[in-house]
């Protein structure tokens, strides 16, 4: 049986000072990841495995948590501009979110046409949502136009973080802020909410990388942000396969509720059994023995 691989590069320094980030450190962190996951010698070929020219790439970014627990542009843009590298124009690279409002909030300065990367949010005027919902197993929604219709390749660039009903947020419920109304599946720890969106085709059809902002890690009453219960880890994690990602993103919380002899998210009664799910329904590996884990340093 073929296994699913899954890097960890750890990045000592990249998180110099709060607020701030080392564009070295963080160069060498992707450089890594990428050669790594893809097995290429040099990181334009890695990324030419995964992306082509052609491609109309939308890096979805989370925000929700902004300014304190976020992806921010120092993290974001230097990875789209290794995107442009590989010859995709910087106007068909977007890097988006819900709203302009948690955009800004997370220092991103907008911008919606011209030849430079578009940084957007669904509510931008010309974007928005159909009129008619989405329907697909127990999914019914309306999609961001971002995604179903602008992008023809996707990246869930997503925080990690423990999640107060799913367990954890990671790469494929990032993809919960690409429709309307989220809110309508948070029911028994958004499971099987969460791998039924991936499924539907305007997400898995467009998916190609997950990569996890491990940067500072929320390990508890997440989503939001708290400053007692977030831990600078200074990791990206990358994959291919979204629920390996996912799945390893949950170990790591796991270890970090442990080490601080907090209860394990079963004990806690909030398994991300979603992730389970997903593996059942055929969108990846969830078995740690299933997945390959590479750790590296740089």
């Amino acid at each position: 049986m073929s296994v699913s691989k899954v890097v960890i590069v750890r990045g000592k320094g990249v998180l110099p000072r709060k607020g701030e980030v080392d564009s070295k450190i963080l160069s060498r962190m992707y450089d890594r990841g990428v050669r790594l996951l893809t097995g290429q010698n040099d990181i334009k070929e890695g990324l030419r495995s995964i992306f082509s020219p052609s491609d109309r790439v939308g890096i979805k970014v989370n925000t929700i948590a902004a300014p304190e627990l976020t992806t921010p542009p120092d993290v974001s843009l230097p990875f789209a501009r290794l995107l442009a590298a590989i010859g995709i124009p910087e106007k068909n690279i977007v890097v988006w979110d819900r709203t302009n409002r948690e955009l800004k909030e997370a220092k991103y300065r907008l911008n919606i046409g011209g030849s430079s990367f578009q940084i957007m949010g669904t509510d931008t005027a010309g974007a928005g949502y159909p009129d008619e919902p989405l329907i697909h197993l127990s999914i019914g929604s309306l999609f961001s136009t971002i995604q179903s219709s602008l992008i023809t390749a996707s990246v869930s660039f997503a925080i990690l973080k423990d999640h107060g009903m799913a367990g954890i947020t990671a790469g494929m419920k990032n993809y919960f802020g690409v429709i309307h109304n989220p809110n309508k599946y948070h029911d028994d720890s958004c499971n099987p909410f969460v791998a039924e969106l991936f499924d539907t085709s305007p997400i898995k059809g467009k998916h190609r990388l997950t990569i996890l902002d491990a940067l500072v890690v929320q390990y508890h009453r997440g989503p939001s942000y708290h400053a007692r219960w977030a831990e600078t880890c200074e990791t990206l994690i990358f994959s291919t396969d979204p629920v390996a990602a996912d799945s390893t993103g949950w170990q790591i919380v796991e270890k970090l509720r442990k080490e601080k002899s907090l209860p394990s998210l079963e004990e806690d009664k909030r398994l991300p059994l979603y992730i389970r799910t997903a593996e059942r329904m055929g969108l990846g590996k969830a078995n740690p023995a299933d997945i390959q884990v590479i750790e590296e340093a740089v």
